[in-house]
This record gives C-alpha cells, sequence and structure tokens, in this order.
C-alpha cells in the first residue's frame, strides 16, 4: 500500500489548491473526490451562477443599447442556449483543474472518503473498496444546501441552488425563499430572464450583513424589474402540486409559483467522514479548527466550508495554504481581517472589512468618504450610473476599515482597497496613488479623498488651512 505524505478528502477550491501546492513543495500528494473536481463552486456555485449572471448582465446592456444610439429592435432570449453556454464554461474548467492536477503529480482517488484511524482513509465506490494510508490528512469536504423539515424539497418544484442551475426550462415565476446572498443573486439573475420573482426574508432587511445603503441601491433595482419583496416575514409553510408551489406567509398572504427556490443556507459536509471515529470534534455542525487549521486530532487538518467558517471559495482556497504549511512542517496562522466578497447582483456589490455600521456597533470613530458613479466620467461614458463607493477609515489614525462598492465592476474595484488594507494603508495614502483617467477606479481615489473632505470631483465642506494635514 502506497503511503501519501497528504491526503485531500474534496477536489472543491480548497482541497484541489491544497493538493497543487503540497505537490509544488515535493509532497506525495493524493486527493479523494466522488464526483467531479471543482466541488460546489465549480459545479453547483460560484461559476455556473455567475455564468449566467454574465448572460443576464449582457442582456440587460442590450436592452438599453438605444441610449447609445444602438437600434437592436425586439431582443429574444433562449434559456437553454444560455444554461447550455454555462455548462460549457464548467465543463472546460473542470478539465483544467483535471489537468493541473495531474501535471503537478497529484494522484486522483474517485469515491467516498472516510477516516478509519490515525493516518488511514477508507475509499468506496459503488461495490469497490479501498483503503490508502497517508502522514497527514486535510479534510476539504466542503458545505451543501440547508434543507429545512418544513421545506421539502423534492428537486423537481422544490429545489436547492443545486438542482435550480440544472433547470433546463426557464420558469414562468419563481419563488425565492431567502434573502440573503445566494437568493438576491438568483432573483437578479432570473428577474433579469423574465421570470416573476418573489423573495421571501425572515429577518428584517434582505444582505443583512451588507452595507445598508448598497442593499437599497438592489432593492430598487428589484422594484424595477417587478421583483416582490417581503422581508420579516416567514414562510409557514411550502407544498408541491401539478401547478406549481404553494407558500403560506407568515403575514397571511398566500404565494404561488411555478418553482421554488430554497436558500437559507448552507451547512458542513460531514455525513459519512468517520469524524467521531477518528476523535474530530465538532463545533455547531462543522470541523472544530483553530489558527493553524489543526482539528482535534492528531494530523487531520481542516479547511473550506466544512470548517464552519467563511463561506467563500478563495477562504477555502486561502486556508489551503495554511494548512499545507502546517502538514510540512512549518508554522502558519489564519488571517482573516481583510476577506473581499462580491455580491453578484445587479448591481454587484463589493465589500471588505467593516461597514459603516459594524463600526458604529463595535463603537469605532471612523471617517467615511463617499463618491457617486454619477460624478464618474467614465461611468457616465459607460452608461453605468447606479451606485456608489464607501470607504472607512479610523478618525484617528486614517487606517483602512473597510470599504463597500455598489454597482458595475464593484468586485473588481473592491481588490484595490483590500490590497491597501493588507498593506495597513491609510485613506490618504490610497488617496494619494495616480489611477488612470478616465476609470472607474478613480472613484476608489476618490472615495479615499473624501474621508478627509479633499475629494476633487465632489462637492464637500471646505476645510481651513489650520485643519490641513
Amino acid at each position: 500500500m502506497t503511503e501519501f505524505d497528504i491526503a485531500i478528502i474534496g477536489g472543491g477550491p480548497g482541497g484541489y489548491a491544497a493538493a497543487i501546492r503540497a505537490a509544488q513543495k515535493g509532497a506525495c500528494v493524493c486527493l479523494v473526490e466522488a464526483d467531479k473536481v471543482g466541488g460546489t463552486c465549480l459545479n453547483r456555485g460560484c461559476i455556473p451562477t455567475k455564468a449566467l449572471y454574465s448572460t443576464a448582465h449582457l442582456l440587460g446592456r442590450i436592452r438599453g443599447a438605444s441610449k447609445h444610439g444602438i437600434d437592436v429592435g425586439e431582443v429574444s432570449f433562449d434559456f437553454g442556449k444560455a444554461a447550455a453556454r454555462k455548462d460549457e464554461v464548467v465543463d472546460k474548467l473542470v478539465g483544467g483543474v483535471e489537468q493541473l492536477l495531474k501535471s503537478n503529480g497529484v494522484e486522483i482517488f474517485r469515491g467516498k472518503a472516510s477516516l478509519e484511524g490515525p493516518g488511514r482513509v477508507r475509499i468506496s465506490r459503488r461495490d469497490v473498496v479501498g483503503h490508502i494510508r497517508a502522514r497527514k490528512i486535510i479534510l476539504a469536504s466542503g458545505s451543501v444546501p440547508a434543507r429545512p423539515k418544513a421545506l421539502p424539497v423534492d428537486g423537481k418544484n422544490i429545489l436547492t441552488s443545486d438542482e435550480i442551475l440544472a433547470i433546463k426550462g426557464l420558469p414562468e415565476s419563481l419563488l425565492i425563499i431567502g434573502g440573503g446572498y445566494i437568493g438576491c443573486e438568483f432573483a437578479s439573475i432570473f428577474s433579469a430572464f423574465g421570470t416573476e420573482v418573489t423573495v421571501v426574508e425572515q429577518l428584517p432587511r434582505l444582505l443583512e450583513r451588507s452595507d445598508r445603503q448598497s442593499v437599497r441601491e438592489v432593492e430598487k433595482a428589484f422594484k424595477e424589474r417587478g421583483v416582490a419583496v417581503h422581508v420579516d416575514t416567514a414562510v409557514k409553510s411550502l407544498t408541491a402540486g401539478e401547478g406549481g408551489v404553494t407558500a403560506e406567509l407568515s403575514s397571511g398572504e398566500t404565494v404561488k409559483a411555478a418553482k421554488a427556490l430554497v436558500a437559507v443556507g448552507r451547512v458542513a459536509n460531514i455525513e459519512g467522514l468517520g469524524l467521531e471515529e477518528a476523535g474530530v470534534e465538532l463545533k455547531d455542525g462543522a470541523v472544530l479548527v483553530d489558527e493553524g487549521m489543526r482539528t482535534s486530532a492528531e494530523g487531520i487538518y481542516a479547511i473550506g466550508d466544512v470548517a464552519g467558517g467563511i463561506q467563500l471559495a478563495h477562504v477555502a482556497s486561502y486556508e489551503a495554504d495554511i494548512a499545507v504549511r502546517n502538514a510540512l512542517g512549518k508554522e502558519a496562522r489564519a488571517d482573516y481581517r481583510v476577506v473581499p466578497s462580491t455580491i453578484f447582483t445587479l448591481p454587484e456589490i463589493g465589500q471588505v472589512g467593516l461597514t459603516e455600521e459594524q463600526c458604529q456597533e463595535k463603537e469605532i470613530p471612523v471617517e467615511v468618504g463617499r463618491f457617486s458613479y454619477q460624478a464618474s466620467s467614465k461611468a457616465l461614458c459607460d452608461g453605468e450610473t447606479r451606485g456608489s463607493v464607501k470607504i472607512v477609515a479610523g478618525k484617528k489614525d486614517g487606517k483602512l476599515l473597510g470599504a463597500t462598492i455598489v454597482g458595475e465592476e464593484a468586485s473588481t474595484l473592491v481588490a484595490e482597497v483590500a490590497a491597501a488594507m493588507q498593506r495597513d494603508m491609510t485613506a490618504a495614502e490610497l488617496g494619494a496613488v495616480i489611477h488612470s483617467h478616465p476609470t472607474l477606479p478613480e472613484m476608489v481615489k476618490e472615495a479615499a479623498e473624501d474621508t478627509e473632505g479633499l475629494a476633487v470631483h465632489k462637492a464637500g465642506r471646505r476645510r481651513s488651512a489650520a485643519g490641513d494635514k
């Protein structure tokens, strides 16, 4: 029996990144995956969703082409072709990951993995069972959509994000239960495609953890596209029939739709891993890890969604490097102070660090800089004037604490602030960086300058000479 230096369970963005990184460092590595490599992100999450998002975004721009003097006539949309394109994108990327693993000498085992004891992994595939040994093991099995018993997912009319990404026909109407980032992304996509969308959220507002002003922009866009939103509302019952689904709401209203999407979060994928037998402790349904991604069991690490932290693909990839370095005898600790994220709604939201509201809750004195897309020459040229840039800096030292950007290319723009925060820069230092003109990133510069009231292209308070810094 071959003994590997590191065995990785799960081939998602955490697992395959860990496998490649360990192989790059000279380790003998294997990866065990029950399905396709790429995990949820590549096969049933980030990538297929963003492929559809790209189509929805392009469709919106085409419909607005007349403002640029371009007459395209009546625009038709074929959901089947869009879905096929999405699948092509996924297949191409899955193939790319497979090739990367092979070119780095990673041995791939297909099957369901479970821990048998120290350094031992059992692999089951249909009626075949195999066993491997490894000095260190990294758990990267990801997460699965939450399926509350009160919301009976049948995979046909009542769907999770897994099933809705596999549908081939566009539903006339869609009830989305959950107003977090998953629910709101699908609401943006399907409403752009012409589906009648209703969103029901139990919390007082959509996208609860995001900047309130940014969320208002998304809510405005929802209203313009006819998306019905019910906040502070629970689904009391959900039933499916031949005519679709019917939901009884806590408000007393009844909502009927062709299909329902249950988007109430994700839970760690720990079923059948043999964690208890291996002495791996859990906390709140996920694997408990320390700052070095070590579990309670010697020689076993856990990364990504299965470890119960921030459920983002790029966080899993980051944790992969931490786990590999520690598994190979180095010393590394995870640092989550600067984690950018994007919500791919229409308009999209890019965020990093603390929001203005979170600073208020923590009683952190701040200066807030803002800049509107409407004041950007490039945004005006593009015809994309919805949105704003907000930067939060410490009042005492000017250090960047966070940023939220809502609007065109927000996912790209927030990366600059994240990089500046990683280097512990102040808002003034970010504002002093020369930016190319005319570009959207100039808005980041102006918002940073606005924390001191010094944005050139924004009317603001006048500072006295004695108050200059």
